[in-house]
């Protein structure tokens, strides 16, 4: 199968270089690491085995042209450079999968490119870059897969093809519930990790503080999505975050990358359309509603786009 990568970051290029280690024709639209890949390959650094592929990278989504499956891991940041990148891959019967992070994020590619040709693909993993084509795989790597129209058949089989490369799959009924119940994730350990000044996730499981800020906006983040016609068990869930939370060690997450190179924060997506969904749905988040003003504060303040004397 021929899979086009669009945002060869630390998820894109680890999960292309999965797909293209077991055969499939997997080409990387990158930008940074280009000429590192093209020079040298992609190197996987991984808890599961290194290994290292001689990786088709491109400067341009032309070059790579029409491909049977679109891998979209685009920060939620560029969102809006998403369908002018993607379009080219495009054909007949080619299949997008979302993998950004945040709330929203298939709405916006079912408008572009139809609701029948578009999944999501939500990462649980801890990865990041390290030096130019190098990625390092610290832990995890489960995808859930979910089908805009949550069609199950068609989830099923996408998610066969992320199996048979040895990676574990999970497909749920729905999608939309899927992407609350990563937010319960992303909003407590993400966000909490900027706001409390640059902390990775130990130091927020082990300040009662934190922990209690982490655990607020948890059963927030559930309320709202239950609101939101999902059916999240939110007690469970929430023990099941800090549970999983509690094996990373130190963990940074990637908002917290992005903050320490000043890079833009997926707020927005991550907080900003959570925190509107709940208020048109009249759920009150007033903590969420907080870390929200915070985050987006400090990513302005942090690239200097707030006048301070």
């Amino acid at each position: 199968m021929k899979i086009a990568v669009i945002g060869s970051g630390a998820v894109g290029c680890f999960y292309g270089a999965r797909l293209a280690r077991c055969g499939h024709d997997v080409h990387f639209l990158m930008r940074r690491d280009l000429e590192a890949v093209r020079r040298d390959g992609l190197r996987i650094e991984s808890v599961d085995g290194d290994f290292h592929i001689a990786a088709q990278a491109h400067a341009c989504s032309a070059e790579i042209g029409r491909a049977d499956l679109v891998l979209c891991a685009l920060k939620a940041t560029a969102l809006a450079e998403a369908e002018e990148l993607i379009q080219p891959c495009l054909g007949p019967e080619t299949r997008i999968l979302a993998m950004i992070n945040g709330l929203g994020i298939e709405e916006r590619f079912a408008q572009w490119f139809g609701p029948e040709r578009v999944f999501g693909g939500l990462a649980f993993v801890c990865c990041n870059r390290g030096e130019p084509g190098v990625v390092r795989h610290l832990d995890y790597g489960r995808i859930t897969f979910g089908h805009f129209q949550d069609d199950h058949r068609q989830a099923t089989e996408l998610a066969r093809l992320f199996a048979d490369a040895g990676i574990e799959t999970h497909v749920p009924p729905s999608l939309r519930q899927a992407r609350w119940e990563k937010l319960m994730w992303n909003i407590p350990f993400s966000t909490v990790a900027v706001s409390a000044g640059g902390v990775t996730t130990r130091e927020i499981m082990a300040d009662s503080g934190l922990r209690a800020l982490a655990e607020a906006l948890m059963l927030e983040t559930g309320r709202a999505g239950n609101a939101d016609d999902c059916h999240i068990e939110i007690e469970p869930m929430v023990e099941k975050m800090f549970a999983n939370t509690a094996t990373m060690g130190p963990y940074k997450p990637s908002m917290l990358l992005d903050y320490r190179f000043k890079r833009p924060l997926e707020v927005e997506a991550i907080l900003g359309e959570p925190v509107r969904r709940a208020r048109a749905l009249r759920v009150a988040v007033p903590t969420m509603e907080i870390q929200y003003a915070l985050c987006a504060f400090l990513d302005r303040l942090n690239r200097q786009e707030v006048i301070t004397e």
